[in-house]
């Protein structure tokens, strides 16, 4: 057997490795369970991507994307940021060089490539409003498709082949079970989520033709603000419930519309599955560390497997803000499911992934804190304590069609 060469602490040290011995190790042996990826980063390959490298961070101005370039820095990674600031903010980028620039510029693409000497791409730049995508389909399919094949051609020539592709749930369509894994059934129901299927599949040929290594991280509902208080979400137009309730708590809007209270759900209001931000970023950082040692492609979702509904939403950020909330009841919107929620076990098995910050209450305070220090806005004290019935949707019986099935 071939035996590769390894750095450790400076010095090299040689490991022979065995498939046998490496299953036996990473499974659980007389009580004993070894995390499979702190032994992968025991030891770095010589010649591979370690600490330091720099990598192109495509999106890196907005919202997911600037959090993750200061996830990267503190690991020790270099985030190099492309973004046309369509939907960013240059304020955003602190924590490594910053390009104004277009996707569809292929040859500006491999200039930077060539200059940073990028290792890895992660890849946000997207747009990604769902009800927009029905009205502009071509928009949506010339960003998310075209502009992300040129940007894995620029790669092919460079030869950079790790890639870090920013999914969505939106890939699965109205669900069939919940909660949902990464087996369910892939059928979008709007061009956004058909643009990020399509580059999920042509990841599996980019790897056969090219030999690019990728991991598409399926978001769920993303939520809540750097726990410093540094960056937040900050979109024009918004869309996400979270920040339209804070906003209304705020003042700077009149009411929030509830869309749908007629779900099979406790309230009858739609029920989604929040995830901090800061907990994303982390995921994407496990995922270029499990790049750097060879990982195998993979895709993964990434959520809390616990749903709230979007009553309970208001009512926390009314008491997080002491503020009451007028709400404005709207019948559904078309093809929004009566749940999402996510099962996350494999980003925990392969990556020992698992949140740390997205309780929603934690989600709702980092985001109210954030809006608070953005417009200079000093809220009350909470007067009570909510308690949250906190449900795990899939113990819940559903009886919507399409019919979902329990797993």
């Amino acid at each position: 057997k071939e035996i590769p060469q390894y750095v450790c602490n400076g010095g090299f040290l040689y490991v022979l490795y065995f498939k046998v011995i490496w299953d036996c190790l990473a499974s659980d042996l007389v009580g004993y369970k070894l995390n499979k990826r702190l032994l992968l980063l025991t030891f770095t390959k010589v010649g591979k991507m370690g600490k330091n490298s720099n990598i192109l961070v495509t999106g890196g101005a907005g919202y997911i994307g600037s959090h993750t370039c200061k996830a990267l820095a503190k690991a020790g990674y270099i985030p190099v940021t492309i973004d046309n600031l369509a939907s960013g903010h240059r304020s955003a980028v602190r924590w490594g060089p910053f390009i104004e620039g277009d996707l569809s510029n292929e040859k500006l693409l491999l200039q930077i490539i060539q200059d940073y000497k990028v290792k890895a791409v992660m890849h946000f730049a997207a747009d990604t409003y769902v009800g927009e995508s029905m009205l502009t389909p071509g928009k949506y399919f010339h960003n998310n498709i075209t502009n992300t094949l040129t940007l894995l051609n620029a790669m092919v020539y460079s030869k950079v082949q790790k890639f870090v592709f920013s999914s969505t749930c939106s890939i699965y369509g109205m669900p069939q079970h919940i909660p949902i894994n990464e087996n369910h059934p892939q059928q979008p129901i709007n061009p956004y989520g058909e643009s990020k299927l399509f580059i999920e599949k042509a990841l599996r040929w980019y790897e056969i033709a090219h030999s690019i290594q990728s991991i598409s991280l399926r978001y769920f509902n993303a939520a809540g603000a750097d726990l410093d208080g540094e960056i937040g979400e900050d979109h024009n137009p918004e869309t996400h419930l979270i920040p339209l309730v804070i906003q209304t708590a705020l003042g700077q809007r009149e009411q929030v519309q509830i869309l749908g209270t007629d779900y099979d759900t406790s309230d009858g209001t739609a029920v989604r599955d929040y995830i901090h931000v800061t907990d994303l970023a982390a995921a994407h950082v496990m995922a270029i560390d499990h790049l750097s040692v060879d990982g195998d492609s993979v895709f993964l979702n990434l959520g809390t497997g616990k749903g709230y509904s979007v009553r309970e939403v208001i009512k926390i950020v009314e008491n997080v803000s002491g503020n009451r909330i007028n709400i404005n009841e709207m019948p559904r919107r078309a093809g929004d499911p009566p749940l999402l929620v996510a099962q996350y076990g494999l980003a925990n098995k392969l990556f020992d992934w698992e949140p740390q910050y997205s309780d929603l209450k934690s989600i709702i305070t980092t985001a109210i804190r954030w809006h608070q220090q953005k417009h200079n806005f000093l809220l009350p004290e909470p007067k009570t304590e909510l308690v949250l019935d906190k449900r795990i949707y899939a113990n819940k019986k559903i009886d919507s069609k399409p019919a979902i099935k329990l797993l």
